[in-house]
């Protein structure tokens, strides 16, 4: 079952993510760009890239797969919002929308991923 990837407000949401932590890395210093900064936007383009690539998928079953990529994308991505936050990296105010932003799409692909699998078992 293929979904209308563009429609899906998951992938929406996941897609502002990617823009905000884009937007926050900015701000980190330079020195991180090729540790810390790559890591961070190699995560939050995994997000919403695992939901299209699963969007496109024959089965609930397959697309539930990559929403729990995507879900593992975002804990890694969390992960390291964290220890810039640690690190006192960044704009408090930037990395604290991010994270919020953040549950909020972990929370969406969770809701979302268990409607897949609630269809799957339907058809």
């Amino acid at each position: 079952m293929r979904h209308n990837l563009k429609s899906l407000k998951v992938w929406q949401k996941a897609m502002d993510l990617t823009d905000m932590t884009f937007d926050f890395c900015k701000e980190l210093p330079s020195y991180e760009r090729y540790n810390l900064i790559d890591q961070i936007n190699r995560c939050s383009c995994s997000v919403p890239s695992n939901i299209a690539e699963g969007s496109g998928k024959n089965t609930n079953k397959h697309f539930a797969e990559f929403l729990s990529i995507s879900i593992s994308s975002s804990f890694e991505l969390e992960t390291q919002l964290l220890i810039c936050e640690r690190r006192n990296y960044g704009s408090e105010e930037k990395l604290r929308n991010c994270l919020e932003l953040l549950s909020g799409v972990q929370r969406m692909i969770f809701s979302f991923r268990e409607y897949v699998l609630k269809t799957e078992a339907i058809s």
